[in-house]
């Protein structure tokens, strides 16, 4: 396993629309995995990484909202997610967010309050699965790398929601 290098913006890359994955049983895949979970592991505070974010384009999302400096009471522990789709979402409300992406910001964000997402788990296993709070807003954010979006293309004013991050991590 490795702990992969995170691309920051204005890499044209994170604009890419990922690729879906169809092969599940390729090793290459597995280890790419594997390489995700590690990287945000080694990574202070991460509670997701997208694979675009580290130069594969590809419908990939690791996340685990334990990870972060104030775990939710309620999360569902480390998630493989692929080709995800939110089929559902509800409410609407106003969070910071920040990105290992664009690390000397923050910004507030509208993001549903709740969702309900399908994907893939590592082994091609078709998942359904309902998320609120803090754990939705890190599925819509990674899910947002997998479109080619960062959180900045999110906020309402660049002058009123975008912050310089005070303390880098």
């Amino acid at each position: 396993m490795a702990i992969l290098e995170i691309l920051t913006y204005p890499d044209v890359r994170l604009r890419a629309y990922a690729e879906e994955i169809n092969d599940f049983s390729a090793l290459a895949l597995q280890q790419l995995i594997d390489d995700l979970l590690e990287t945000m592991a080694a990574l202070p505070a991460c509670v997701g990484v997208a694979a675009p974010q580290t130069g594969h384009a590809l419908r990939l999302l690791v996340m685990d909202c334990g990870n972060g400096r104030k775990p939710p009471a309620q999360h569902h522990g480390q998630l493989v997610v692929i080709n995800p789709e939110i089929l559902q979402w509800s409410e609407t409300d106003i969070g910071r967010e920040g990105c290992l992406s664009l690390p000397d910001y923050t910004g507030n964000v509208l993001r549903a309050q709740t969702i309900r997402v399908r994907f893939q788990d590592r082994n091609g296993v078709e998942q359904t699965l309902d998320l609120s709070g803090f754990e939705a807003r890190v599925m819509q954010h990674e899910i947002d790398h997998l479109d080619g979006r960062l959180f900045t293309d999110r906020i309402v004013s660049r002058k009123t929601d975008l912050f310089l991050r005070k303390n880098r991590l």
